[in-house]
């Protein structure tokens, strides 16, 4: 039998965000320092930026992530074009990061 007191569940449900407000809208942070409009120059300016240790403090690998959070966090808003440029950046990016990988294994043999 139901009363007219509101459940756990129900109170769970009307206090969440309309769907259009996403939580990566909050996001901020400090470990990572990219340029203003970083992410609308081409693929070759991207991988190279985050790449470099004044981006990102904690090598590539954090450049890789914060890219890939970009794009995502684009989602359908990104035309075609600028999808596949970000792409290319993540192929460039990753291929640095492989490099790096191999030069850090080789130091310690």
């Amino acid at each position: 039998m139901k009363t007219g007191k509101a459940t756990k569940k129900s109170l769970r449900r009307s206090k969440r965000q309309s769907p259009k407000r996403r939580w990566v809208a909050r996001v901020t942070t400090d470990s990572t320092h990219p340029a203003k409009g970083l992410f609308t120059k081409s693929a070759a300016t991207i991988a190279r930026s985050l790449a470099s240790r004044k981006v990102s403090p904690k090598g590539p690998a954090s450049g890789m992530r914060m890219l890939t959070y970009f794009i995502n966090r684009g989602g359908k808003g990104l035309s075609a074009s600028r999808r596949r440029e970000l792409e290319k950046a993540k192929k460039l990016l990753s291929k640095r990061i492989a490099k790096a990988k191999g030069r850090e294994g080789r130091k310690g043999a």
